[in-house]
């Protein structure tokens, strides 16, 4: 271990900002390829669904995103089962884990036979697959967003955790970035018949870059603390009995705070291009993919922004400017982006809500690492993001699109708002600007120094 960290307490606090720096670009690099694994899916599913389904079946776009869903029952385990494991093991071990799965099923995708082959049972290898991913990206969250947030200097916490959801909404660039390149040298029939294999094997192929990346990061929790896990000496350490007996306040309000911002994310990433392709058709298909491209390379580069805005404001004003812009908006954006056929006006009804979003996207990862101590924090922010995130976040696609079948889109923006709104509640009476958190503690009596008096 580098002589930039400390090694004494339960976190391991960097020394050096060149050091943080580091350490968050190989936990965050993980995160860029499980989060492009992700929605390499999303962006290819309206080429790839007639592999699986059948053509002639109205509902099959819907089987589609229901997989999608679906995959989503796994994040709760993953969470749990990574949690323990970095609470226990380390970080370091379940990054690397975590990744490998990743990468393994990214590869069985790209290269699995189609329903023309092997019938039906192409859809169950699919569903297989993307459950095992669920699995580990239900581990990536909540491990990456506490190491991100344990290897940060205390100063720029806000500023170096938001690059979880740089790469996160990377992850989507990446994503709609090779489907620009695969429309730019290929025809849509190739891409229908095999083009869309691409991106899954991309996939797989950079996780085990990444994986070897993220052989030389840094572990954040001391050695004596690791040491005393294995001793037996702290057999809370990851315990979903102790998380729920004596944690269930931050666990709860993790989930609420999740609640608002994920049903909004997958709201704003995943239906609104979505909406931009059904709009443009396959005639202008490369001009939505332009229009999506270059929205998300504006949602990324507004994290950075939020991060430094919360490390001189606070956390909680963030928060509250998403939720009453969330509340505001959703009706506006899914009710005049369908109607939308002008490029510049689509572009703008979308970056509109990106930066809306980045009010929560910027800093949820901070927010919640701050409520646990390091011996169950993996466990309570991935249990309770992962929870949130299965029951509003994965299903908004869903229920997007039975919505829009039933003729009743009008009855989800109702149902995103509300939720939003519970969030907004929350922010509001569940959150307060403290001046030490618990990461300030551990660090700062780590080092022997008064913690910081920052806001929060």
């Amino acid at each position: 271990m580098s002589d930039d960290v400390t090694r004494s307490g339960p976190t391991r606090a960097p020394t050096s900002t060149r050091r943080a720096v580091l350490n968050t670009m190989k936990g965050s690099a993980g995160n860029l390829v499980e989060w492009y694994d992700v929605y390499i899916y999303t962006v290819f599913a309206t080429y790839f669904e007639a592999q699986f389904f059948d053509e002639n079946d109205s509902n099959s776009t819907v089987y589609i995103y229901a997989i999608f869903a679906v995959t989503f029952v796994m994040r709760p385990v993953g969470s749990w089962f990574f949690g323990r494991f970095a609470d226990r093991r380390g970080r370091k071990a379940a990054l690397m884990l975590s990744i490998t799965i990743m990468s393994s099923c990214s590869f069985l995708v790209a290269v699995m036979p189609t329903r023309e082959t092997i019938g039906y049972w192409a859809a169950v290898i699919l569903v297989l697959a993307r459950l095992v991913q669920g699995f580990a990206t239900g581990g990536e969250y909540g491990t990456s967003a506490t190491y991100m947030s344990e290897a940060a200097t205390a100063n720029r916490r806000g500023f170096l955790s938001s690059f979880q959801y740089v790469t996160l909404v990377g992850g989507h660039v990446l994503a709609q970035f090779t489907l620009l390149i695969a429309l730019s040298v290929l025809d849509v029939d190739a891409l229908h018949d095999w083009g869309w294999r691409i991106g899954f094997f991309i996939g797989g192929v950079a996780a085990l870059v990444v994986l070897w990346i993220r052989r030389s990061m840094d572990e954040s929790l001391s050695e004596s603390h690791l040491k005393a896990i294995r001793a037996g000496e702290d057999r809370t350490a990851g315990s979903l009995k102790a998380l729920f007996t004596r944690h269930w306040r931050p666990l709860l309000l993790v989930f609420l705070i999740t609640a608002g911002g994920t049903v909004a994310f997958y709201t704003y990433s995943v239906n609104a291009p979505a909406i931009v392709k059904s709009t443009f058709g396959d005639d202008r298909a490369l001009t939505a993919t332009w229009i999506n491209l270059i929205g998300l390379i504006l949602l990324l580069l507004l994290q950075p922004v939020g991060g430094i805005i919360s490390d001189h404001v606070g956390r909680k004003p963030l928060l509250i400017f998403f939720g009453v812009g969330g509340v505001l908006y959703t009706y506006v954006l899914l009710t005049y982006l369908p109607k939308t056929t002008s490029p510049l006006s689509a572009f703008a009804l979308v970056a509109v809500g990106y930066i809306i979003l980045t009010g929560y996207t910027s800093i949820n990862a901070i927010v919640k690492a701050e409520l646990f101590p390091a011996d169950i924090r993996a466990l309570g922010v991935g249990l309770g993001y992962a929870l949130a995130n299965s029951v509003f976040g994965g299903t908004a696609p869903l229920l997007y699109q039975a919505s829009k079948s039933g003729g009743h889109v009008t009855w989800f923006i109702v149902y995103v708002t509300v939720v939003i709104g519970i969030s907004l509640l929350v922010y509001i009476f569940g959150l307060k600007n403290k001046a030490v958190t618990v990461l300030d503690r551990e660090q700062g009596s780590a080092w022997g120094v008064p913690v910081s008096s920052g806001p929060r």
